[in-house]
């Protein structure tokens, strides 16, 4: 399915979007697809852009983002240090950022977060990128927290058990602030990969899911 998805890609560099509100987002909803298409499109290009984050949580998304870029074609890391939590104040300076990246990078696909999730920030990332990106394929993953808001995703992208391994170890290797939380875990992340895998039937038993609300083929 992926291939398919993507088959417009392979008449040019594939360019891939990948857009948080925090510095472990990206890598805790849509990691493992992340290294799954570069797996798939030798040469990808990413732009892989963070909004918020003290200096130490920036430090650690630049590990992790070095960590699960590794195998891109060119890459380009934008961590910002607008305040955590309270994006819908700074609407119109992360506005800007974005119009800023539609004149500077055309993507292929677009990894954002879900419009329905609970966290402010993650609902105001969402918004601008529907906002902002009219012709582009998005495709909104997931963040597990205390608001129990994870829905009922539509398509589902299995991993290997290496791509899903992988991920994690990144994850508890580079966010070592973010330890403190109880839900930052191998049995979390872990955990909703392989029941998302029991829901897609991936070979590996593992998988990262998302919602697409409009899809032009």
């Amino acid at each position: 399915m992926l291939p398919m998805i993507f088959d417009a890609a392979r008449a040019r560099p594939f360019r891939l979007l990948c857009l948080g509100a925090h510095c472990d987002d990206i890598e805790i909803g849509c990691g493992g697809t992340v290294l799954r298409l570069l797996d798939l499109f030798p040469g990808t290009e990413v732009r892989w852009v963070a909004m918020t984050g003290s200096a130490g949580r920036r430090e650690e998304g630049r590990q992790a983002a070095d960590a699960f870029l590794a195998r891109a074609g060119a890459r380009q890391v934008e961590l910002h240090d607008f305040r955590e939590s309270f994006l819908p104040q700074e609407w119109g300076g992360v506005k800007e950022e974005f119009e800023r990246l539609k004149g500077e990078f055309d993507p292929c696909a677009i990894l954002t977060h879900a419009r329905q999730d609970g966290h402010q920030d993650h609902r105001v990332m969402a918004e601008l990128t529907w906002n902002t990106f009219r012709d582009h394929l998005v495709l909104e993953y997931e963040i597990p927290k205390f608001d129990g808001d994870l829905g009922q995703p539509n398509l589902y992208v299995p991993l290997s058990a290496a791509q899903a391994e992988s991920k994690v170890a990144s994850l508890l290797r580079c966010f070592p602030s973010q330890r403190r939380r109880p839900w930052f875990d191998e049995r979390t992340f872990l955990g909703l990969m392989r029941l998302r895998g029991v829901e897609c039937n991936a070979e590996s038993g593992y998988a990262e899911a998302f919602h697409v609300r409009k899809m032009v083929v």
